[in-house]
C-alpha cells in the first residue's frame, strides 16, 4: 500500500471569525480560497485524490486539483471532522462563558464526539483511500485538522496547532495502523495570514 498526504482544508467563514465547527458545514473563506490555490503550486501528482464530503474540504480539494488536473475527487462521508456537539458556532469565549472551566481541564459537552468514537470511521475512510493505491502509489485526501490531530495523539507525537492547508503523510499498514510521518505546509503564512486557533476546524 502507498502513503496518502491528508491536508487539512484551508480557512473557512467560521475559522476567520474563530468560532467552532465540527460538522457545521461552512464555506471557504475568500481567503481560504487563495490559501488552496497557493498550495497547489506546492504539490505534484497523485494516484487517487480523495476528500471529506463537507464543503470547506470539497472546495479545497476542487481548487487544488482543477490547478493540478488531476481526479477525479472521491467523497468520503467517513473522513468528515468530528462533531463538536453544542459547541459548534461557538467561540471560546462562548464556551468559557456557559461552560466555565471546561477547556481548560479539556472537558467536552455531551454531543462532543469523542476519540473512541471518532478513531474507528478515520481508519475507514483511509483505508478505502489506501486499498486503492499500489506500492509505490501517492494519494491525497481533503480533510480536517481534528483528524491530523487524532492521528498524531495516537501515535505519540503531536506538533501542536495544523494551520490551514498544512498536511501529514500517513501510511494504512495491513493491520489496521495508521502511522503518522512528517508534517508538510503547503502555504507560506508569511504570505498568507491565517487564523491561529486550536479550535475543531
Amino acid at each position: 500500500m502507498g502513503r496518502i498526504l491528508l491536508v487539512r482544508h484551508g480557512q473557512s467563514e467560521w475559522n476567520a471569525e474563530g468560532r467552532w465547527q465540527g460538522q457545521a458545514d461552512i464555506p471557504l473563506s475568500e481567503l481560504g480560497r487563495q490559501q488552496a490555490q497557493a498550495a497547489a503550486a506546492n504539490l505534484g501528482t497523485f494516484d487517487v485524490v480523495a476528500s471529506s464530503t463537507l464543503a470547506r474540504a470539497a472546495e479545497t480539494a476542487h481548487i487544488v486539483t482543477s490547478q493540478l488536473g488531476i481526479g477525479p475527487i472521491i467523497p468520503i462521508p467517513e473522513l468528515i471532522e468530528r462533531s463538536a456537539g453544542e459547541w459548534s458556532g461557538l467561540t471560546r469565549e462562548d464556551i468559557e462563558r456557559e461552560w466555565p472551566g471546561y477547556l481548560e481541564a479539556d472537558k467536552r459537552p455531551p454531543n462532543y464526539e469523542l476519540d473512541e468514537a471518532l478513531w474507528p470511521r478515520l481508519l475507514a475512510g483511509l483505508t478505502i483511500v489506501s486499498d486503492m493505491l499500489g506500492p509505490q502509489d501517492e494519494g491525497i485526501v481533503f480533510a480536517h485538522g481534528g483528524l491530523i490531530y487524532l492521528i498524531e495523539d495516537r501515535c505519540g507525537q503531536r506538533r501542536g496547532r495544523m494551520p490551514n492547508l498544512g498536511a501529514l503523510w500517513v501510511n494504512v499498514t495491513e493491520d489496521g495502523e495508521i502511522l503518522a510521518g512528517e508534517r508538510v505546509h503547503l502555504v507560506d503564512e508569511g504570505e498568507l495570514s491565517n487564523v491561529q486557533s486550536d479550535q475543531i476546524l
